[in-house]
């Protein structure tokens, strides 16, 4: 039993020192998530967000960032944004299509929904993105 405890401590204790056995990715994610966070505030009132509200004032909530996916060379982040319109919470569907330019994120395309949709990236490219919030002013990279 003491040799089991051994070699489960002794795997434990490597995969907790040795690089690159996901700390990277959750990193990336955490990144990515508030990168979305950050972006999609800045995008919903900075805009002409009240036409999801027929013209109503509204509070950006919580922001939820549920999947990332890869499609040729973009990253297809989907998740939720709920509001506060005029103390009723109401629920906005969110897709963003990141692709890298000379190194560097840009968001090419994004959509905001009422209802729940499935993300195709051929549907995703039907909404090109007119640059008004950059992606890069919200996560900058160290490198």
């Amino acid at each position: 039993m003491d040799k089991m405890i051994k070699i489960c401590s002794a795997i434990c204790i490597l995969f907790l020192t040795v690089r690159g056995t996901g700390h990277g990715q959750d990193e990336a994610f955490y990144e990515l998530k508030a990168g979305f966070k950050n972006f999609i505030e800045c995008e919903l009132t900075r805009t002409d967000a009240e036409n999801h509200f027929k013209g109503k004032p509204f509070a950006v909530a919580m922001v939820n960032l549920f999947n990332v996916t890869k499609e040729l060379d973009i990253s297809i982040l989907t998740g939720t944004v709920k509001c506060d319109v005029q103390g009723e919470y109401r629920t906005l569907y969110v897709a963003i299509g990141l692709r890298k330019l000379k190194g560097k994120r840009v968001v090419s395309y994004f959509i905001v929904r009422h209802k729940d949709f499935r993300i195709l990236a051929t549907e995703l490219m039907r909404h090109p993105y007119k640059e008004r919030c950059p992606w890069s002013r919200y996560w900058i990279n160290p490198e």
